[in-house]
C-alpha cells in the first residue's frame, strides 16, 4: 500500500518516472539425493562410458563377472629389456656429452698456456742479449730455459693424446648414440620388441663402447697409426667380414624389389667404392702425415730454444737460436692445435666410416636371398637416397650415369653422397 501511494502522489506531482521494479524470490539450496545402483563390471562400465547402451550385447560370464578392474596388460620381458638399455643409452649420451665438453676445454687451455709459457721464455732469452749479466743473466738464463723444457714436457703429452682429436670424438659418440636411442624408441612405438630386438640393441651399445671409449689410458684410440682406417661403430656380422661381391638374386617384383632396383643399388656401391672412400681415404692419410709432422715438430723445436737457453751469455748466437725457435713452435703448435688438425683427421675416420656403413648395408642387403627378409624396396632405396642427400630421382640419375659411363670405359666424375 505504501508503495502504491507513492507512485500515486509522483503522478498527481507532474513527474513523469519510468519505474523499474524486480521481485527477488530467494533460492532454496538444491538437494541431491543419491540413489544405490547396482555394481557394473568393466565391460558395462566402458560400453556406458563409450555411449554404447544398447548397441552391443553383452554377455554375462563367470569370468566376465570376476575380472578384476585394475588388471593391466602383462610387459614382456623383451620391452623390459629394451627398456634397460634405452635407459644405459641415455646415460651414455650424457656422460659422452660432458666429457667431449671437458676435452674441447683441455685443447683452448692448453694450446694458450703452452704459447704464453714459450713466448714468455722467448723474451727473456732476447732479454739477455741486450746486456745483462751476473745474477740477472744467470736468473733469465734458468727462467728461460725452465719455461721452455715445460712446454716441450707438456706438447708431448699435448701432441700424444691430441684433445681437438679427442673432442671430436665424443661429439660423433653423443650423436650415434642419440641415433640409437631414437632407434630404440621407434621400436617401443611401433611394435613389440621380440629378443632379437633386444640383441641387436645390445650389440649396438657394445659396439660403440668399444668404438669410441672413455677412458685415455690403455683404451684410446690410437692417434697416429700406421695406417689411416674408417671409424668402425657397428657390430659386425658373418656377411660384413667375407665381404663378397654382390650376388645377384632373381626378384619378381616382391616386397618391392625388383631387378632394376638391384642393379641401381650395386652402381651405386660402386661409385661409393671408386669416387667418395677413395678420396675421403686419400684426404685421411694426408691429414694424418701432416699432423704426424707438426707432433713431431713442436716439440723438437721447443727442445732446440731450451738447449740454446741454456747456453746464455756465450755468445749472441745462443739468444738466436732461442728466439728463432720458441716463436717456430709457437707458430706450429698454434697451427697445430688451434686448426685442431686432429679434428680433421677424425672428421675424415668419420666420414668414411660412414660411407663404408652405406656400403656394408646396401651389399648385405642385396645378397639376401629371402626376399620377405628384406627390408621394404621402396622403404630402402628412400633410406638410402636420404643417407647419401639425394632425391630418389637423383640416386636413379646417378646409377644411371654410372652404367654408361663404365660401358664407355670413362669413370664417373661425381660423388655418390652430397652431404660431405
Amino acid at each position: 500500500m505504501a508503495s502504491l501511494q507513492a507512485t500515486r502522489f509522483l503522478v498527481s506531482s507532474g513527474y513523469s518516472a519510468r519505474i523499474n521494479a524486480a521481485i527477488s524470490v530467494p533460492k532454496l539450496p538444491g538437494i541431491r539425493i543419491s540413489v544405490p545402483r547396482k555394481p557394473l563390471n568393466l565391460v558395462e562400465e566402458l560400453t556406458l562410458r563409450d555411449g554404447f547402451t544398447s548397441t552391443i550385447p553383452i554377455e554375462k560370464s563367470p569370468a566376465t563377472t570376476n575380472t578384476r578392474i585394475d588388471q593391466e596388460p602383462a610387459t614382456t620381458g623383451a620391452t623390459v629389456k629394451l627398456y634397460a638399455i634405452l635407459e644405459a643409452v641415455a646415460d651414455r649420451v650424457e656422460m659422452h656429452k660432458n666429457i667431449g665438453e671437458q676435452r674441447d676445454n683441455w685443447n683452448k687451455l692448453l694450446l694458450n698456456s703452452i704459447n704464453m709459457i714459450t713466448l714468455t721464455a722467448a723474451t727473456m732469452a732476447g732479454v739477455t742479449a741486450g746486456g745483462a749479466a751476473g745474477a740477472p743473466l744467470l736468473a733469465l738464463k734458468l727462467s728461460s730455459a725452465l719455461l721452455f723444457s715445460a712446454a716441450t714436457g707438456m706438447l708431448l703429452v699435448m701432441n700424444k693424446i691430441q684433445p681437438s682429436q679427442l673432442a671430436e670424438e665424443q661429439r660423433n659418440a653423443t650423436r650415434l648414440f642419440k641415433q640409437l636411442y631414437r632407434q630404440i624408441q621407434t621400436t617401443l612405438a611401433l611394435r613389440d620388441p621380440t629378443e632379437l630386438d633386444v640383441k641387436d640393441a645390445m650389440e649396438k651399445t657394445l659396439a660403440l663402447d668399444k668404438a669410441y671409449p672413455l677412458p685415455l689410458l690403455g683404451r684410446m684410440i690410437e692417434k697416429f697409426p700406421e695406417k689411416f682406417e674408417p671409424a668402425m661403430w657397428w657390430p659386425k656380422s658373418d656377411e660384413t667380414e667375407g665381404r663378397k661381391q654382390p650376388k645377384k638374386v632373381a626378384t619378381r617384383g616382391k616386397n618391392g624389389w625388383s631387378e632394376d632396383l638391384e642393379d641401381e643399388m650395386r652402381e651405386v656401391i660402386e661409385v661409393i667404392k671408386t669416387k667418395d672412400s677413395e678420396d675421403y681415404m686419400r684426404l685421411g692419410n694426408l691429414a694424418l702425415k701432416v699432423n704426424k709432422i707438426l707432433a713431431i715438430s713442436g716439440p723438437l723445436l721447443t727442445g732446440i730454444a731450451a738447449a740454446g737457453s741454456a747456453f746464455l751469455g756465450h755468445g749472441s748466437w745462443a739468444a738466436i737460436v732461442a728466439v728463432t725457435a720458441g716463436a717456430l713452435a709457437s707458430t706450429v703448435n698454434t697451427f697445430e692445435h688451434g686448426g685442431q688438425v686432429g679434428m680433421v683427421v677424425e672428421m675424415y675416420r668419420n666420414c668414411a666410416g660412414f660411407l663404408t656403413l652405406v656400403e656394408e648395408s646396401i651389399e648385405s642387403t642385396i645378397q639376401e636371398g629371402d626376399l620377405e627378409k628384406r627390408e621394404e624396396g621402396e622403404m630402402f632405396e628412400m633410406n638410402v637416397a636420404l643417407k647419401l642427400g639425394r632425391s630418389l630421382s637423383q640416386l636413379r640419375d646417378l646409377a644411371r650415369k654410372s652404367s654408361s659411363s663404365r660401358a664407355d670405359g670413362t669413370g664417373i666424375d661425381e660423388f655418390a653422397s652430397k652431404l660431405f
